[in-house]
């Protein structure tokens, strides 16, 4: 097993064993951790009292967050005739049909997030194999296959974050960067925690939220206390 690195068990230090930080705490603390010489990702890390493997536990969806994520997305849009040039004039970075399809059958993927007019989806479909394992296929219910471009494109821009639960029911986002200020970070922590909560499944029984823990990308968890 790899020894940890000198950084990473000095950040280890300043998190105390067996303590539960209070929302506030915990966004001072993961920038503290934050040391690499880039600009870490911070991220949300939830573990849900759900069951994914059945249908109406499943835990997914998309949020604006109040102050993005501090990466800039390249969106693709797949439209046609008139809404090309919407797209385009909504600040999409690529647009096109048949011939974005087959660039991408091509091995193509040098873009964040892909929307789709509902008249696409044919045509998408055909990339089920590949855009669905990478989490990439558009989707009605994230907002991500409409006719209003401008609005689908200006939520993505803006910092829209998708969640969703993986196998074992833990639900990992970006809330921001270590550069933002602990008050945003924060107000970013709280939307997300805010929208997992309404969303919870009814069929989910016992405890829903089990753990929180926030994390910069070179850093050690930090554990956030529940309620």
């Amino acid at each position: 097993m790899a020894k940890a690195g000198k950084k990473y068990q000095e950040a280890c230090k300043l998190i105390e064993a067996g303590k539960f930080y209070t929302p506030a705490e915990a966004m001072d603390l993961v920038k503290k951790t934050a040391t690499a010489k880039f600009d870490e990702t911070i991220e949300l890390h939830v573990r849900l009292g759900v069951d994914p493997k059945y249908p109406d536990q499943q835990v997914r969806g998309a949020i604006v967050l109040p102050n993005g994520t501090g990466k800039s997305k390249r969106v693709l849009v797949f439209a046609k005739g008139e809404k090309v040039k919407e797209a385009e004039a909504a600040g999409a970075d690529f647009v096109g049909s048949d011939e974005i399809v087959q660039k991408i059958q091509g091995g193509w993927l040098d873009f964040d997030v892909a929307v789709a007019t509902p008249d696409m989806m044919g045509t998408v479909g055909r990339l089920g194999k590949i855009l669905g394992p990478r989490g990439l296929m558009p989707n009605p219910k994230l907002g991500t296959v409409t006719m209003d471009l401008q609005k689908a494109i200006s939520e993505v821009k803006a910092g829209k974050v998708e969640y969703r639960t993986d196998k074992a029911g833990n639900v990992h986002v970006s809330i921001g960067k270590a550069s933002f200020d602990a008050e945003k970070l924060q107000q970013n922590f709280q939307a997300l925690i805010d929208t997992l909560i309404r969303v919870k499944p009814a069929a989910a029984k016992g405890q829903y939220i089990r753990s929180i823990t926030v994390a910069s990308t070179m850093g050690p968890g930090v554990p956030v206390q529940l309620g």
